[in-house]
């Protein structure tokens, strides 16, 4: 039985070419970047290319990137760090109601533990935020505004150049004299489908990590434009401009450029034929399966990011049931995956709670195929079946009708 993945959102295979770049630096350039000898240039230089690398892609200068340990840590060095080191100017911030929880969590701590005030802007019910509505939030007192770039459930993408460029000149003067307001996004998901150039998408911050772009995990960057002012999260020694203490994890750093790079490189042709096989699933399902709604607008969304809510059932069971047919999918972020309440980026596009519970997200990949495609549809229907005849749930029709589900029985 060939297993099918369809969780490419979550996590992805490291690429073989990205791991043929990082084992050198597992094996025989093993020093420690800070090092003054011969091993330890080697790690150095290794990481002076990365950088540079990673820089370039996003239309940005060596000094500007961070490397961390991930998305979460990028995201939070950017919330906390830019919102503590403001905090003289201003304690109020901006955001929307279905950001990753890696930022959702950073700001609500700022705002329960150190005084801030946090704007959560609503979505509409397609999951794309108004530009008007984030720039209506801003105040004088705003400091920090951050919108994801593709939200990391629904795969739709957000106006982030059309926020970015109203923002700053909204702000550039303000009336307390303190400049512009920073703006931040996590670009995770968005890397390798969509440009990156800091400068077009007018992006003071940006969040990139290696898992979603097949390269490793456990490895990030921050882009920080210069000039820029953040406050560590951590202490130790001085490497990354003196904002993350520790040794490098130049292999990993070295598979993120690598990855990244590779992503670019293939990002037109992956991207036409994914949204082939997107396009086809979605309309498979919606003509197939009686009761289904297709969350998030239906063309400004990731070209392998399906998410479907399937009404009078339980998400989590279906996706066991898929499970034990090889076929691996998600129920939402794999982040908040321990969790069994349904999830707040369904939620916020006002969908009933009922229907956020049944919710699935298929994300295709570089290794998905037509075949594969086939096979989901040849197990999906029935699943879905068995699991409603014994299913105490039943979405009110009045619930359900005004949110667009596609076809019923």
């Amino acid at each position: 039985m060939r297993e099918i993945y369809l969780d490419h959102a979550a996590a992805t295979p490291v690429d073989p070419r990205v791991l043929e770049a990082m084992l050198p630096y597992l094996h025989g350039a093993y020093g420690n970047p800070s090092s003054f000898h011969t091993k330890g240039k080697e790690a150095a230089d290794a990481l002076l290319k990365a950088r540079e690398t990673v820089a370039e892609i996003l239309g940005a200068r060596a000094d500007e990137i961070i490397f961390t340990s991930g998305g979460t840590e990028s995201d939070n060095l950017a919330i906390l760090g830019a919102a503590r080191a403001s905090a003289s100017k201003g304690k109020h911030l901006v955001t929307t109601a279905f950001e990753h929880q890696a930022v959702m969590e950073a700001m609500q701590n700022l705002e329960k533990k150190e005084g801030f005030e946090v704007a959560f802007v609503e979505v509409g019910s397609e999951g794309v935020v108004n530009p008007k509505d984030v720039l209506d939030a801003v105040r004088d007192d705003t400091t920090l505004v951050s919108v994801m770039y593709v939200n990391n459930e629904i795969g739709t993408i957000q106006p982030i150049s059309e926020i970015g460029r109203g923002l700053h000149a909204r702000t550039s003067k303000r009336s307390d004299g303190h400049g512009q307001v920073l703006f931040h996004t996590d670009a995770c998901q968005a890397a390798g489908a969509l440009p990156l150039d800091v400068t077009k998408l007018h992006i003071d911050l940006m969040t990139l990590n290696g898992s979603k772009i097949y390269g490793p995990k456990g490895v990030g960057a921050l882009y920080r434009r210069r000039g820029v002012k953040l406050q560590p999260l951590q202490f130790g020694g001085a490497q990354e401009f003196g904002l993350r203490g520790g040794t490098e994890n130049v292999a990993g750093i070295v598979g993120l450029a690598k990855a990244l790079e590779i992503a670019q490189e293939e990002m037109k042709t992956e991207n036409a034929r994914q949204s082939k096989l997107r396009d086809e699933l979605i309309s498979r399902i919606l003509q197939t399966i009686p009761k289904t709604r297709l969350n998030g607008h239906a063309a400004k969304r990731l070209p392998n990011n399906v998410n479907i809510s399937f009404m009078d059932l339980e998400g989590e069971a279906l996706l066991l049931y898929l499970d034990a047919e090889g076929i691996y999918a998600s129920t939402g972020s794999a982040c908040t995956s321990a969790s069994l309440d349904p999830s707040h980026v369904i939620l916020a596009l006002g969908v009933p709670f009922e229907a956020a519970h049944g919710s699935m997200r298929f994300s295709l990949g570089r290794s998905t195929t037509r075949e594969d495609i086939d096979r989901l549809m040849g197990v999906l229907p029935p699943l879905v079946d068995k699991l409603r005849a014994i299913s105490p749930v039943r979405v009110d029709e009045k619930y359900w009708k005004p949110y667009r589900i596609i076809r019923q029985s």
